[in-house]
């Protein structure tokens, strides 16, 4: 008796792949647990905060100090954010909600407040100086007279930093 060589298929024929199709759905992960929700909202709010603290600056005497907070804030935001998508990641869930925002605004605000900060300590001198003037000033040609002296320190200060 000969032996047929074709098998029957196993199980359903899956029809052929087309490139013009889209691929068929993954399956859904479980949700992340709530204490990974809650460390990805905290995330997203922390830097929220952070950048809210950068663009409510008034005060230039304070504003080293609140550039510095909100580094800080940023960093957490960051440590919570990609804590919480790589522990649900090992945990095989879903995705923290508001932790992936949290990363990239905490980077944005990280950026932002880092380069303030930095440029508050390498031209602190001239903006103490702009504080004092403005302070100073009875009249709207005091305050543009402070703006030009700040202005034109600013040039100096950047001329000595670039070596020219």
């Amino acid at each position: 008796m000969a032996r047929s060589t074709q098998r029957p298929p196993r199980g359903p024929a899956r029809p052929p792949e087309s490139p013009f199709l889209p691929p068929a759905p993954r399956p859904q992960l479980p949700p992340a647990d709530s204490s990974l929700q809650q460390r990805g909202v905290a995330a997203l709010l922390l830097a929220i905060l952070s950048l809210l603290a950068m663009v409510l600056i008034t005060n230039l005497a304070r504003a080293a100090t609140v550039a510095a907070v909100a580094l800080a804030v940023a960093v957490i935001a960051l440590v919570l954010a990609t804590s919480a998508l790589s522990a649900a990641k090992r945990a095989r869930t879903r995705r923290p909600r508001g932790a992936m925002a949290g990363v990239v605004l905490g980077v944005i605000g990280l950026l932002v407040s880092g380069l303030a900060l930095l440029g508050f300590l390498i031209f602190s001198t001239q903006l103490n100086q702009y504080a004092n003037c403005i302070n100073a000033a009875n009249t709207v040609s005091e305050q543009q007279a402070c703006q030009t002296q700040l202005q034109n320190s600013l040039t100096n200060g950047l001329g000595a930093v670039g070596g020219h």
